[in-house]
């Protein structure tokens, strides 16, 4: 009889144990219900190519970054995971690039006196990677439980390709000029480059953190670089045109952009000599603060279990 007493006691108690894993413990696939995130962010961003920079001859990617250019930017994206910690998106992101070589004491960068502004509107799919995944409030994955217990930040590395497109402008007199129908290197005339497109391939690559304040929203910081298969963002790659055959063929007002040097290197800007540098193509970099929003798939069949458990609290 009491071999039986404590069979059943057994039983018993396996019995209120898994009734109890399955009211609390969250199934390991969990996350399936949580897969689509929708994010808005709001940042800056800034240029890396020939105009402005640092005091010295250009270099590529973050060495001559010209922290005075930076612009503001807008994105919105969607986000879908495949898996728990991968999952595929869509971005568009808004903003504006800009570079000044009167910013410079760089004195063949400070002579070229040329400067420049351009929107960029880019669209992306990437791949995000997270190796850690952010966590609120507790660290066991509990219906109905409340903890004083900090949170983990997430962390996570993307790349993908991208679409992206520009329209770089100068300043005369006060207004605003479209540079690429000016042919500021020669572009379309005679011994001069091909024109260029004002849309091109881009490869965006980052890592961002994550911080969650509930299930449903979260916080997040991401820095993204753009490598981009262009040199003409800031409408500068080549030798000098003669401005002469550019004032003939597009007017006097095309025939300012091309030279507004300072006259302080004498020969710099004559026809022939450098004025960009084709073997480093433009790029851009984004630093974007946004709020995370899931987009929740409710298992209906579970409704009745969890309302259940809603109003049992444990407190660690």
């Amino acid at each position: 009889a009491s071999r039986t007493i404590r069979a059943l006691s057994l039983s018993l108690a396996i019995l209120v144990w898994g009734a109890a894993h399955a009211q609390y413990f969250r199934p390991s696939e969990y996350w399936k219900t949580r897969r689509a995130e929708l994010t808005l962010g709001i940042g800056v961003t800034n240029f890396l190519g020939e105009l402005g920079g640092r005091n010295a001859v250009g270099s590529p990617f973050i060495w001559d970054l010209e922290m005075s250019q930076t612009r503001p930017a807008l994105s919105f994206g969607y986000s879908y995971y495949l898996v728990q910690n991968f999952a595929v998106r869509l971005n568009a992101t808004y903003g504006m690039v800009a570079g000044n070589d009167a910013l410079t004491q760089d004195p063949y960068r400070k002579n070229r006196n040329l400067s420049f502004r351009s929107n960029i509107l880019e669209v992306q799919m990437c791949g995000e990677y997270h190796p850690f995944i952010a966590t609120s409030g507790h660290n066991f994955d509990l219906r109905g439980v409340q903890s004083n217990a900090r949170g983990r930040l997430g962390l996570y590395v993307f790349a993908g390709i991208g679409v992206f497109h520009f329209n770089p402008q100068a300043q005369y007199n006060g207004n605003w000029v479209d540079l690429r129908p000016l042919g500021t290197e020669g572009q379309g005339l005679k011994g001069g480059p091909a024109e260029y497109s004002l849309t091109g391939v881009s490869i965006p690559m980052g890592l961002g953190i994550r911080k969650a304040l509930s299930n449903k929203l979260l916080l997040s910081l991401e820095l993204q670089y753009t490598k981009t298969f262009t040199d003409y963002i800031d409408d500068v790659s080549g030798v000098y045109y003669n401005n002469d055959s550019i004032a003939a063929a597009r007017g006097p007002i095309a025939a300012h952009f091309p030279d507004p040097s300072l006259g302080d290197v004498p020969g710099q800007t004559a026809p022939g000599q450098q004025r960009g540098d084709p073997a480093h193509k433009d790029g851009y970099m984004f630093l974007k603060a946004g709020i995370v929003y899931k987009l929740y798939k409710h298992e209906h069949h579970k409704r009745k279990a969890h309302n259940r458990t809603r109003r049992m609290k444990i407190v660690f």
